[in-house]
């Protein structure tokens, strides 16, 4: 198991899939929206994208506002011992592919 240099400290891989039901849109998208107005991004060196294209983005793609606010690294927070080194959280609409329901069936 490959460790950090630290002898004591390994490396691990966490893998999380998250169900939720979103019960109100537009609380969502305004979040994601103050959240991207609140992002430090130098909107005149965006090539393809300003504040306002992007906030009408965010506000238009439910799917898109709630993958821009999920943060893997607030799993872990506070857990103490470990240390986030990266991570991927992404949005989907429709149903699970038939894999991920055969392994989450109760």
């Amino acid at each position: 198991m490959p460790t950090d240099g630290d002898p004591g400290s390994r490396r691990l891989r966490l893998y999380c899939r998250i169900d939720v039901t979103v019960t109100d849109p537009a609380a969502l998208t305004g979040h994601a929206v103050a959240e991207l107005c609140a992002a430090d991004i130098d909107w005149a060196q965006e090539e393809e994208d300003d504040l306002p294209s992007a906030s009408a983005e965010l506000r238009a793609d439910l799917t898109r506002a709630l993958a821009s606010v999920a943060d893997v690294t607030r799993i872990v927070d506070g857990v103490p011992g470990i240390e986030v080194r990266g991570g991927v959280c992404w949005a989907e609409t429709g149903p699970p592919p038939a894999p991920v329901r055969a392994s989450t069936a109760g």
